[in-house]
């Protein structure tokens, strides 16, 4: 009989002690399972977080994209504002019908630049017999000149001192010369030189 509690006493101690191992591997577990729940929703909540910024970013990275076409207008006009016109026009010829006619070229290029908003500048060149245009005691367009001045600033006058020279000695006196004209040493190396600096070369 005291062998029979012995052993009935060691069987229940026996499972006892399998309950107490259950319920402690039964407790990692339910831990490990709440901990990774939990690790789960921060994740998910971080992803909430972070999925409402992303968006975001993307708007704003689209807002750009729906002014593009405005803001390429803007940049063309400003292009274009920027772009700079330059022309030359020679007069080598004493005839009042070319100088007029070079004087309505001007006029016409730079009214036509200004009205499109873009900068323009335009050298009227002079040398030979075509410094008459810019004599002060021979030139026929003389008032003309002195109203396109003040319309138009971006039209100068050049006039050659090598010809301004020339006409001193066969004439035995200074050659006096408009207020607008400014003399360079050589009409024709100003024009080949401003053709060398990209500018647009036009003969009447």
């Amino acid at each position: 009989m005291s062998k029979l509690k012995s052993a009935m006493a060691a069987i229940i101690s026996g499972l006892a002690m399998i309950a107490l191992v259950s319920a402690n591997v039964r407790a990692e577990i339910d831990n490990h399972v709440i901990s990774q729940a939990n690790d789960s929703s921060a994740n998910s909540q971080t992803q909430s977080r972070l999925k409402p910024a992303r968006k975001q970013g993307q708007h704003q990275t689209r807002l750009p994209a729906a002014r593009a076409e405005p803001m390429l207008a803007q940049a063309t006009k400003a292009a274009s504002a920027a772009k700079s016109h330059r022309l030359i026009l020679q007069v080598n010829s004493n005839e009042p019908a070319m100088m007029n006619l070079v004087l309505n070229n001007a006029t016409n290029v730079a009214q036509y630049y200004n009205d499109r908003g873009e900068p323009v500048s335009i050298e009227v060149v002079t040398f030979g017999p075509g410094l008459h245009m810019l004599r002060d005691d021979t030139s026929p367009v003389k008032p003309r000149i002195e109203v396109l001045a003040m319309s138009h600033p971006e039209i100068s006058f050049r006039a050659c001192a090598n010809t301004q020279e020339n006409m001193r000695k066969a004439e035995s006196k200074d050659i006096k010369l408009i207020p607008q004209a400014t003399v360079v040493e050589s009409g024709v190396v100003r024009v080949m030189e401003l053709q060398e600096q990209g500018w647009s070369y036009v003969k009447p």
